[in-house]
């Protein structure tokens, strides 16, 4: 059974933190390898004479969810369902506690919000939606409510909801992250520590493909004061942001900015036979030499690690070094699956150096040319290494890492 979470955030007003925690999730969005789990988190607002519950739980924890919201509420007293974001992991609940209020609660999001819950849920659902503007303002039992849209981050119908009266931001997918916390808000530094990595992998495969809207987005919430009045932050996934909410904000930008980690080089390759295992020895051992730490993910026939790992290494990896091996015609399929996801989800400013071998002829550094080409990774050097490695290749090798680390002075 997966562990629920019921937990008062605020006494005045009387605020409601409802999280479950799923640890069996494997795939998130059925791609994402995410053996660390995810939360899903809700919120429940109890005013005066309103009822408002912000966003609910994954369909497959309808019940879990229905049964923590009726130990705060009877679901027939709910007056307002706020749904910041339409996909399922967070509106997946919504028909049944609509069946349980008997449809008199209101329903506010976006327009385009409306669409997707009837696409997804009928039109039913939907009979008693509230679209907001943006910047709308609503006042719910002497509470303002001010609706801001923040699209693609990650899906044209976000937004989050700001109460300007107690300086709550309801964010949903944004300002979340993967795994399971060990604690409800950001108060432990242990815990945050533990937790910010599973953020980074979290921005790059959920919301990276958006990356210019993160930006765009932020800048919207600064120039409207809301960031600066803030005083906490809501997830739908992750932990709430309460001893210092502008943290998370700032994580989120310097992943965006993809600010390096002193001395940290991601090297990425595959090896079938060991040809390019022992070209990319050499450039690790140069590398150590220099004084970086390279962080090494390979595919071989023993291992193959999770793609959404590797992409949460980039945004804070000063260069990449990518290793290839010739395959019928082309790279490798794993690299090459890797390398567009790369240029996808984490598509940065950081050189780039590029290993190859091949048995009977070369063609990994003008098909890996070709994927970068377009993309802001700049290509240092290419190096092919026919079957095993002479002395010369060691040569080429260690001045290609020569190069790559001029480009990082």
């Amino acid at each position: 059974m997966p562990k629920v979470w019921i937990e008062k955030i605020l006494n005045e007003p009387e605020l409601y933190l409802l999280r479950v925690d799923d640890d069996e999730v494997k795939y998130f969005e059925a791609t994402w390898e995410i053996p660390e789990g995810i939360t899903y988190n809700a919120y429940l607002l109890k005013l005066d004479n309103s009822v408002v519950l912000f966003d609910t739980w994954k369909k497959d924890y309808t019940e879990e969810f229905i049964d923590a919201l009726s130990k705060l509420v009877d679901p027939k007293e709910i007056t307002h369902i706020i749904v910041h974001h339409t996909e399922p992991d967070h509106s997946g609940s919504i028909p049944k506690v609509l069946e349980l209020n008997g449809y008199k609660a209101q329903l506010i999001g976006t327009s385009f919000g409306k669409r997707i819950l009837e696409a997804f849920y009928g039109s039913k659902v939907v009979e008693n939606f509230y679209a907001i503007k943006d910047g709308e303002e609503m006042k719910i039992d002497g509470k303002t409510f001010r609706f801001i849209t923040v699209p693609w981050l990650h899906w044209p119908d976000t937004m989050i909801t700001y109460i300007t009266e107690d300086g709550l931001m309801f964010s949903c997918d944004v300002g979340g992250g993967y795994s399971i916390p060990n604690g409800i808000d950001d108060s432990n530094e242990k815990v945050v520590q533990k937790y910010l990595p599973y953020v980074t992998k979290y921005i790059v495969t959920v919301i990276g493909h958006y990356h210019k809207h993160i930006i765009q987005n932020i800048e919207k919430l600064k120039k409207l004061g809301i960031i600066e009045e803030t005083k906490m932050i809501l997830p739908g996934h992750g932990l709430i942001w309460i001893k210092n909410p502008k943290r998370i904000v700032e994580y989120y930008e310097a992943v965006v900015a993809g600010i390096p980690k002193k001395g940290k080089i991601l090297v990425i390759y595959d090896s079938m036979y060991g040809f390019v295992e022992s070209a990319v020895k050499i450039a690790l051992d140069e590398l150590k030499k220099h004084g970086y730490n390279p962080v090494v993910y390979k595919f071989t026939d023993k291992e193959a690690p999770a793609v959404s790992d590797i992409l949460g290494e980039v945004p804070d990896s000063e260069a990449l070094i990518i290793g290839a091996s010739t395959y019928e015609g082309s790279i490798h399929p794993r690299v090459k699956y890797v390398l567009y996801d790369i240029v996808d989800k984490t598509n940065y400013n950081k050189p780039v150096l590029v290993l190859g071998a091949y048995g009977w002829g070369g063609v990994v550094g003008k098909e890996i040319r070709k994927i970068l080409e377009k993309s802001k990774f700049d290509l240092v050097d290419t190096i092919e290494v026919k079957g095993s490695t002479t002395k010369d290749d060691e040569n080429k090798i260690s001045e290609g890492i020569k190069k790559l680390l001029e480009r990082l002075k």
